[in-house]
């Protein structure tokens, strides 16, 4: 898990409940009910995704929802490791061969990396190979980027139904201004549409999308350090060349951790 996440959500939700409470004269925690209220909330909440529904097919709508929790699930392989194993592959392809992959990939979990072994087994041509893999990294980016742009809207639309909302309550405000005491209390209401808001785009939607987008980053490395990685091992160059060339992705602090165990083979 994501502790950042949770931590960041946990503690950003503690803050606000702390500021609503907390006066000079001490904590008041009767304050909660001064922005508890359920017509803003309809509106500002409601508003917001029945209109991310309407911009999108309900398949795509249900599934921008669900990958908030994506934003806790790091992507299980990082980039020093998989530079680690396609050293490994690539002493095992130098001393027994290409073919020789094909029982190396046994144990390998990840899909798009033991596809590209595969394609380099069946001695696919490296521009087939190359072509293959970043179409299929393209896609993914691109469902990524769905995701993304699901919580972008999102935190848009907020602010602006929230205002909608400050706006029926400032209309039904001025309707009663014969009933001065009616003022406070309809002003309070109005208000609290835009703090709804502001709250659902900067407390959950745009942390979200960034973090989905640099989780998406994250990803898009580690698969092409795999595609370069696959098809330096194809043109058979040497296990310390792969390395340092792999290693040109990280930055400096991580590259002591991506190396091989083997270095070089035979010349």
């Amino acid at each position: 898990m994501d502790i950042a996440s949770l931590l960041g959500m946990v503690i950003c939700g503690f803050m606000i409940v702390f500021g609503i409470v907390y006066s000079s004269n001490g904590i008041n925690f009767a304050n909660m009910g001064n922005f508890l209220d359920a017509q803003s909330a309809i509106i500002t909440f409601g508003g917001a995704f029945c209109a991310i529904m309407m911009s999108n097919p309900m398949a795509d709508f249900t599934g921008g929802l669900k990958s908030i929790t994506l934003i806790f699930k790091p992507p299980a392989l990082n980039a020093p490791d998989i530079i680690k194993k396609i050293i490994e592959l690539s002493n095992v392809a130098r001393k027994e061969g290409l073919l020789s992959l094909e029982e190396a990939a046994t144990d390998i979990e990840d899909a798009f990396l033991k596809k590209g072994i595969m394609l380099v087994v069946d001695g696919t041509d490296p521009e087939l190979v190359r072509g293959i893999m970043e179409t299929e990294l393209a896609n993914v980016d691109a469902r990524h980027k769905g995701r993304i742009k699901f919580w972008q809207d999102v935190a848009s639309m907020g602010p602006a139904w929230g205002m909608i909302g400050t706006l029926i309550g400032l209309i039904n405000m001025l309707q009663q201004m014969d009933d001065p005491s009616s003022i406070g209390p309809s002003m309070a209401v109005a208000l609290i549409t835009t703090l709804y808001g502001s709250m659902l785009a900067n407390w959950i939607c745009t942390p979200t999308s960034t973090k989905l987008a640099a989780f998406n980053d994250m990803e898009l490395q580690v698969k092409e350090i795999m595609i370069e990685g696959l098809l330096s091992i194809q043109a058979g160059e040497n296990p310390r060349v792969i390395e340092e060339k792999l290693k040109s992705f990280l930055a400096p602090k991580e590259r002591g951790s991506a190396g091989g165990e083997e270095g070089g083979g035979e010349g």
